[in-house]
């Protein structure tokens, strides 16, 4: 590919970058479900996101008005446009709607993270590539593991019928978008496409706050550390970590990596929020992460 590059071609400060991070995206990506659950008693979940769309709009709008970037044609507009439906709109807003509703950040972060186990069987089947019986027994470990964790009564016992109903969409519509984002967005400029996603994010959760919500928001410190932290760790920092791996021919690599947010998600929501999972539970964690590894084992190795 005319992306690769060799490795004379790598200084040293790129190759401690690199090496750094992957274990950097890990941590940024877990602490995104710890600061939806951090800024939600303060703010309604469509209420919450509109604020974090809008904060990450005028953050880019003022990276592309400064970097001035190729902006994309009319059909690759409205392919980012589609883009941030899914990858944007419909996945953090299941994600906020399950937490705000009762799931656990840790059980949220484990649903989604089921996403690469999808994106491999079923994404990697419609584009004619074999699935092996490794990968088909990796599905099924992490079905199994998934019945471990719902078994946690525990653990799942305040969650509404609601939660999972939006923990589930969440999880289809990354995988839809991640699909949808290889097929049609990887040539638009990062920084373009990533302003039309936030925009078109944006208004669906503007709308959706004004139908279904009181959008009243209680400016405290931990709402405002929990904003702030979203829209520029997470909207700017994590997504630009991800696309720098993707462009060093890391892609592989960056999918196996949101095999670890679960794990991390639920130390850190141990850690601030005395979220607790059963022995049980965190078996099936262990089940899950085993699984997806033993579907994508192969890719990982190229």
């Amino acid at each position: 590919m005319a992306s690769d590059r060799s490795a004379s071609a790598i200084t040293p400060i790129e190759q401690v970058t690199i090496g750094a991070a992957p274990g950097l995206f890990v941590i940024l990506w877990a602490s995104g479900f710890i600061g939806a659950k951090l800024g939600l008693p303060y703010a309604e979940p469509l209420t919450f996101l509109f604020l974090r769309m809008a904060g990450a709009v005028f953050v880019l709008g003022a990276i592309v008005l400064l970097a001035r970037p190729k902006w994309p044609n009319r059909d690759g507009i409205l392919d980012s446009c589609a883009i941030g439906v899914f990858m944007h709109a419909l996945y953090l807003g299941g994600v906020y709607i399950s937490i705000a509703n009762g799931l656990p950040a840790a059980l949220s972060a484990l649903i989604v993270g089921l996403q690469p186990l999808l994106t491999s069987t079923i994404a990697n089947r419609l584009l004619g590539e074999q699935v092996v019986a490794r990968q088909w027994g990796g599905l099924l470990l992490g079905i199994v593991g998934v019945y471990l964790v719902v078994q946690d009564k525990p653990t799942t016992g305040g969650a509404t019928p609601l939660a999972w109903v939006a923990s589930i969409v969440a999880l289809l519509s990354i995988t839809f978008g991640t699909i949808y984002q290889k097929r049609f967005g990887s040539g638009i400029d990062w920084r373009a496409g990533m302003l039309i996603q936030y925009g078109a994010a944006g208004i669906l959760f503007a709308f959706g706050a004004m139908a279904f919500e009181t959008r009243i928001v209680h400016w405290t410190p931990e709402f405002l550390f929990a904003l702030c932290w979203l829209v520029l760790v997470l909207s700017i920092g994590a997504i630009w970590l991800l696309y720098f791996l993707i462009s060093r021919s890391a892609a592989t690599r960056v999918v196996s990596l949101f095999y670890l947010t679960p794990p991390v998600t639920a130390l850190m929501a141990w850690a601030l929020f005395n979220e607790r999972l059963a022995v049980e539970a965190l078996v099936g964690m262990v089940f899950c992460v085993i699984g997806v590894s033993l579907v994508n084992w192969r890719s990982a190795g190229r």
